[in-house]
């Protein structure tokens, strides 16, 4: 008597609630809760299914580069990252705030660990993501100009509430490039968050924009509100690194 229902909710797209239902009905003690809980827990499975569903679109729409969380976050290996500041940014202040995150240091440091680590704590939190190398984020912009797409590329950057920029500054800028970072940073400026992530140093930001107007704007647009962690220390690509690492994780645990 229950499979018209059944088939019903697969019809409505509420998978979760009728495995559920299907579920209940092979558990003969099920009758003795009442039917207000039953639904609520059908509602519940629903509803979890339906957040899970939601943040893995959202972590694939990011794409970003490395599985990172926050929780994973190793702070007793020195590299310049403050407990409390990592704690204050992980609640997702920052980002109501439209804030910016400039990370900065020598190359295999974790940089982009860090920065993924922060996006998805933002897409579990419910925010749109968007992760890129600054140089491909470049090429899809002069590729769209190309093919008349580009006002919807910047569009949909401008919408992203979290724009992830790593690899930044890395080689000069072109005159079309430099415009096109001036767009994208313009629109974000006060209405999104951006996080930076770089080997450059922020006074070699000019040089490598390549021109001083320019430089000058998208600098004070990024940097005038933004948490700067400068990050030092032994590359996390060393081997040695990687397993006194490692062996601080298990001292730690035994403890």
């Amino acid at each position: 008597m229950y499979q018209p229902t059944i088939e019903k909710l697969h019809a409505l797209r509420l998978g979760a609630m009728a495995n559920a239902l299907s579920a209940q009905l092979q558990q003969p003690e099920i009758e003795a809760i009442p039917f207000s809980e039953r639904l609520a827990l059908l509602v519940d499975i629903q509803h979890s299914a339906m957040l899970t569903a939601a943040l893995e679109q959202r972590l694939s729409r990011a794409g970003m580069r490395q599985s990172a969380c926050i929780e994973n976050l190793d702070l007793r290996t020195p590299r310049g990252l403050d407990r409390s500041t990592m704690s204050e940014l992980a609640g997702g202040q920052w980002i109501r705030q439209h804030r910016n995150i400039c990370i900065s240091g020598p190359t295999g440091i974790g940089k982009s660990w860090v920065a993924c680590a922060l996006g998805n704590q933002a897409a579990r939190a419910g925010v749109s993501v968007l992760y890129k190398r600054l140089s491909r984020l470049l090429d899809e912009l002069a590729l769209a100009r190309l093919h008349g797409r580009q006002a919807r590329l910047l569009k949909t950057l401008a919408r992203t509430r979290l724009l992830i920029l790593d690899d930044w500054a890395m080689a000069k800028l072109m005159p079309d490039q430099r415009r096109d970072l001036m767009e994208v940073i313009d629109d974000r400026h006060e209405r999104g968050s951006t996080i930076i992530a770089t080997q450059i140093p922020t006074e070699r930001w000019p040089e490598q924009i390549g021109d001083p107007t320019y430089g000058d704007a998208i600098m004070d647009r990024i940097l005038h509100n933004a948490y700067r962690l400068v990050m030092k220390g032994k590359t996390m690509r060393d081997p040695a690194a990687r397993r006194a690492t490692e062996g601080d994780k298990i001292d730690e645990q035994r403890k």
